[in-house]
This record gives structure tokens, sequence and C-alpha cells, in this order.
């Protein structure tokens, strides 16, 4: 299972070079910059880890006004789960149940991270979406059940401009509490140089795609009916 993922870690360099590259050729509707914090990743003395990755998101008024609703925050949860799926041609897929969430090299019998459903924050400038990890490949058996996955956004105040209103939004994507089973195969340094690389990698660039507002609509459209703020 390892070598396979050193392997994945290789494809998912080069397909998140190849996005970068075709992001730069055209004009987004918003603009991403990555402010992660210096030391993004740190693994604590027994092993768990935590990554914070984030970025600042500028856009018209007019657009957050529009995108800024419950539904979209779930939306924004699927279009995660739908880069991670395009980025690795699909050798990475979710599959949805009723009670969790499977990330799953090709089968499902290869399941990489098992979450619990997701939980959600909705606040009037402030939304969060949090999963649960339960087990999987990738997780060391002391460590099932311990940590979480989550994505959280938070709405900046409006500033004028020579372009009109812009407004800015704070995007953030955190694993915490996360003992990797590569950790504790290997050793943190394998980790740290496997693992760990190609999800700040992924993040990055999952984090720079949201400039183009293009948002994957829900599998499951939990949120479609309530309201901002509601």
């Amino acid at each position: 299972m390892y070598p396979l993922l050193l392997a994945l870690a290789g494809l998912v360099s080069g397909l998140a070079a190849v996005a970068r590259r075709r992001r730069r050729s055209r004009r987004l509707p918003a603009h991403a910059v990555i402010v992660s914090p210096r030391q993004s990743t740190v693994v604590q003395r027994d092993g768990a880890v935590r990554s914070v990755q984030s970025a600042k998101l500028t856009l018209d008024a007019a657009d957050l006004e529009r995108l800024w609703t419950p539904a979209n925050l779930e939306n924004l949860a699927r279009t995660y789960w739908r880069f991670l799926s395009r980025v690795t041609a699909n050798l990475i897929r979710v599959i949805y149940t009723e009670d969790s969430r499977r990330v799953v090299f090709l089968v499902k019998p290869l399941t990489l991270l098992r979450f619990d459903v997701p939980e959600y924050t909705i606040e009037d400038d402030h939304g969060a979406v949090r999963w649960r990890i339960q087990d999987g490949l990738l997780v060391a058996r002391t460590g099932h059940g311990c940590g979480f996955l989550s994505l959280d956004v938070r709405r900046e105040p409006a500033r004028g401009g020579r372009d009109g209103v812009r407004e800015d939004l704070l995007i953030e994507v955190a694993v915490a509490n996360f003992y990797p089973s590569i950790a504790v195969g290997f050793s943190t340094p394998v980790y740290e140089m496997t693992q760990s690389a190609v999800h700040v990698l992924v993040t990055h660039a999952f984090l720079r795609s949201l400039a183009k507002l293009d948002l994957a609509r829900s599998k499951i459209g939990l949120l479609a009916a309530r309201r901002a703020g509601g």
C-alpha cells in the first residue's frame, strides 16, 4: 500500500503543477492568496498531527452576497471532494452513505479515510463544516475516532476601491488530532516527506481553485432550504 501512496504522491504533484499553469493563463472572477501560518503542519510528541492551510479570497461584494448562503457552504464541502477526485484523475473517489463519507482509492475495500457525516456551523459572517475521522488505511489504530477535517469560512468587512466594492473571505482547511499510519509504520520524517507534503500541495491547489467561484452541487442538499444567518 505504501509504494502505491508514493506513486500517487508523484501523480498529484504533477497534476497540481499543470493546474497552476492553466490557472495563470486566464483571468478569474476572484483572487486567491495562500496565507497559511509559517508552521502550517505540526506533529506533536504523541504522534498527533495538526495541519492548517488557509487562503484569502477577494471578490466583488455582489458576487459574495450571491454566494453567501447555507446551501453554498454545503456546496463548498462538495467542491473539496470534487477537486480531490479531479486532481488525482479519479483514482481517489468519495463514497457517500447515510452515516459516513469514504475516501477510497479506486474501490471501497481500499478506504484511505472514513469520516462521519459532516457537522455544520452557520452564522451571519462565518460558516464551517467538520468531518470527524473514524478510521482508514491512512489512520493508525491508536487514532481511530480521534481527529477531524474541517473547512472554515469567515467573511471580512467590505472595502471600496477603484474596481468597486470588494470583500475578503478567509478560508481555512484544517486537519487536527490525526494519527497517520505512515508515521507509525515508518517514521515521522517519512510521513512529512510523503503524505503530509501531498496534503499541503493539494490543499493549496484547492484553495487557489476557489478563485473560479465554481462550486459543485451537493449530493445531499441538506441545507438547500435554509437561508443565510438562519
